[in-house]
């Protein structure tokens, strides 16, 4: 793929002038392009897919352009694009402020991913059992069993305890997932990294050391996480000298793993503490968000329950709440599919930074420091890739073929050029497997434990964006009702 030599910016050539821009694009008007991006991303990036469809076009936000692909050929080009040209870590750096709200030694040292993609994939079968006992305990404490008639719950947040105590029985284990100071530091520090980093982000980069400094708070969070955790990190740590060579010795959660793949410089008390918090930033802040936008769903057309509900009775009365059990959940999954490519979590699931001036095959020039992302829900909801595009079809990943071959491109953790909620090519989401595998478990615990529907029938309550992100509405509230049966 063709590209130029790095140039110092006053000898660049060429501007982001030649890409067409959505809203005003001079040095001054723009920032009213930029204001009307915080409330109206989703029609502006509308607006530029439908003109540009199959090319690129730019939107402002308040400290720079983003330069927007379309299309599954240039995601494609993207997706080959080696890091030290167009790069994801430097893209995550600049979005999260991450040296200011995580901290640049989780980005350069991320063994915690090397962890989320083999050692948790590879342990879940075996620690299912205890995905369940949490996802049973945490409903059963948020959703009372033994009411009687219909609970309004206000979804969102009590679907934000549901994950962190899920998640975190698999990363820190009992009693401290079910601890409420635990679970209150998690929740805080994960929505504190999306609003500091958004707030530095508002200022020019000469004011970020200032603004970034005066808001971080994530010093005092290692310091709780490490009060709260010392005894077990201490413990394991002794463990692991102990027991070296003796896996089965050690106790199998993601502080041992974290512990076993880290080097001698990070393994200590504060660095794991840190890729515990990380951790839970990633899950807390999209499974959470992707799972409650799928609840609201099922709320919204309650009819699907009785199939979903069906379909889980069967699968688990033969197999159990397994892992193997959750990979048969073919309609669960495509619900929970459907769902991500209905209601979007963000508009640029995909972002690479331009480390060096980049040219695509079609000639367009990408100057050094430009942000380049993918523009996800217009094509999501295009017809071009999706039949009925703009119809919300449940069961649309599930229908087989005439050869009734499961194609591994239907599956929920499955990505492609033209459905990219968890990203596409070597850094789609490494946790993807794991929550699939969750948010299938927690939908299956609550369609066959309660009825289920919105209070105004039929009646959505609207997403709620800011720029580019999307949250499920914070004040939604969902119908439940104890099913006898079960």
């Amino acid at each position: 793929m063709p590209s130029t030599p790095f140039l110092p910016p006053t000898l660049i050539p060429w501007t982001l002038d030649t890409i067409p821009a959505i809203g005003p694009s001079g040095a001054v008007s723009s920032w009213l392009g930029a204001v009307r991006f915080i409330s109206d991303a989703p029609a502006m990036v509308q607006e530029g897919y439908q003109k540009h469809k199959g090319g690129m076009f730019r939107v402002p936000l308040i400290d720079k352009w983003v330069v927007v692909l379309t299309g599954p050929r240039l995601i494609e080009e993207l997706r080959k694009v080696p890091e030290d040209e167009l790069s994801f870590d430097h893209a995550m750096r600049d979005l999260l402020q991450v040296k200011y709200t995580f901290g640049v030694d989780a980005q350069e040292y991320p063994y915690h991913t090397q962890v989320t993609r083999n050692h948790l994939s590879r342990n879940l079968q075996a620690l299912f059992p205890n995905v369940y006992d949490e996802i049973n305990h945490a409903f059963g404490t948020i959703i009372p069993l033994d009411q009687d008639g219909w609970t309004k719950v206000r979804i969102y947040p009590e679907i934000m305890k549901a994950m962190c105590r899920v998640s975190n029985r698999l990363f820190v284990g009992l009693p401290l997932c079910r601890s409420p100071e635990f679970e209150a530091l998690q929740q805080q520090f994960a929505l504190q990294v999306v609003l500091r980093a958004t707030l530095v982000n508002c200022f020019p980069k000469f004011a970020h050391p200032i603004i970034g400094r005066l808001l971080t708070n994530t010093p005092s969070s290692i310091r709780r996480c490490m009060a709260l955790l010392e005894p077990i990190v201490q413990e394991r740590l002794q463990i692991h000298e102990q027991f070296r060579d003796e896996w089965n010795a050690q106790p199998n959660d993601m502080i041992t793993w974290l512990i076993d793949v880290s080097d001698d410089e990070h393994r200590n008390l504060r660095s794991i503490c840190l890729r515990i918090l990380v951790l839970n930033f990633a899950a807390l802040h999209t499974s959470a968000q992707s799972f409650t936008h799928a609840l609201l769903n099922l709320a919204t057309y309650p009819q699907y329950c009785t199939p979903l509900r069906e379909e889980a009775s069967d699968v688990i009365n033969r197999d159990g709440w397994t892992k193997i059990a959750m990979t048969k959940l073919v309609k669960m999954d495509s619900f929970l599919k459907e769902s991500q490519r209905f209601n979007s979590t963000t508009l640029f699931p995909m972002m690479r930074k331009a480390m060096r001036q980049f040219v695509f095959s079609d000639g367009t020039v990408i100057p050094s420091g430009t942000h380049v992302v993918v523009a996800s829900l217009p094509m999501h909801l295009d017809e071009e890739y999706f039949e009925s595009a703009t119809e919300f079809q449940p069961f649309r990943f599930s229908q087989r073929g005439e050869d009734d071959v499961e194609d591994p491109q239907t599956l929920l953790a499955s990505t492609s050029a033209s459905y990219i909620p968890f990203g596409y090519g070597h850094h789609a989401c490494p946790g993807r497997f794991f929550a699939s595998n969750v948010m299938k478990a927690m939908m299956a615990y609550l369609v066959l434990n309660y009825d289920i529907k919105l209070e105004k029938e039929g009646e959505r309550p609207p997403d709620e964006w800011f720029m580019m992100n999307c949250t499920p509405n914070r004040k939604a509230e969902v119908m439940f009702r104890r099913r006898r049966s079960t």
